[in-house]
């Protein structure tokens, strides 16, 4: 046999085969490894500081990132526990569900439950803020064929009013609209809150704003803003949550089964 004519020893099919695994299994690993900066290790219910839950493969070692508009990031990073809220487990043993021990919306519980994300707002690509009312966003305005809800009294699923829509807030990076702002009444006093549009209609022949998820009555205790100028990561998390638990914890009947 010629030197140098190793396919008559070696099967270049096969070695290319098992190369292609070895290169498969490695990158499950490395992207099994990477999806864990976040989350891990989790949090053990044993409450003992000897547990630590990650799994296989280990949490990877920490990365520093740098952020677009300034400051920078490490993953994974240390987190205190935070706990159940204020909630209490239905039984002893492990996993066993939370019931929410206050009002159910308010208590970042199950449909409710919003995520601890930055006390800052979104930015744009030129570190604007990327959601503002319209009455800052100087160069955005509402078509004058689209229904202006500003206005309208928002209705919710009982059929009682609990606001009247005062601005609209708009999406600068994608050129939509995303909260309407209400104004509401408690203790006397008006307050603005955010309303998801999303989980809201717009009845233009009747005038009105239905949000289906809560009744009206909820409105007033909606989660506000620090800012009435801007909204947060987390209050922004607050506030989907809060409208959207309503679907479950409105009223008692929509917690109980269907049948």
């Amino acid at each position: 046999m010629p030197t140098g004519a190793v396919t008559g020893y070696f099967d270049i099919a096969q070695i290319a085969l098992y190369g292609f695994w070895i290169f498969f299994a490695g990158l499950v690993y490395y992207l099994r490894t990477e999806d864990k900066r976040e989350g891990y290790p989790l949090q053990a219910e044993r409450r003992s500081n000897r547990v630590r839950v990650q799994g296989f493969p280990p949490v990877p070692r920490p990365k520093i990132f740098r952020l677009r508009h300034g400051g920078t990031v490490q993953v994974p990073r240390d987190e205190a526990p935070s706990g159940p809220g204020n909630a209490s487990p239905t039984g002893p043993w492990p996993g066993a569900p939370l019931e929410p021990n206050g009002d159910p919306m308010q208590d970042g519980v199950g449909p409710a439950a919003y995520a601890m994300r930055a006390e800052a707002p979104d930015r744009t690509s030129d570190g604007h803020n990327r959601l503002a009312p319209l009455r800052l966003a100087n160069t955005h305005y509402l078509d004058p064929e689209d229904t202006d809800p500003r206005g309208m009294p928002v209705v919710g699923a009982d059929g009682e009013i609990g606001g009247v829509v005062r601005d609209i807030w708009v999406d600068k990076s994608e050129m939509v609209l995303r909260y309407l702002e209400v104004e509401v009444t408690t203790d006397g006093l008006p307050r603005r809150v955010l309303l998801p549009l999303n989980l809201a209609r717009i009845h233009a022949g009747s005038r009105q704003v239905r949000a289906a998820s809560v009744l009206g009555r909820h409105f007033a205790h909606a989660p506000g803003l620090a800012d009435p100028s801007r909204v947060t990561l987390r209050e922004e998390d607050r506030i989907q949550a809060y409208y959207a638990s309503g679907y479950m914890y409105a009223t008692p009947q929509r917690g109980e089964p269907l049948l």
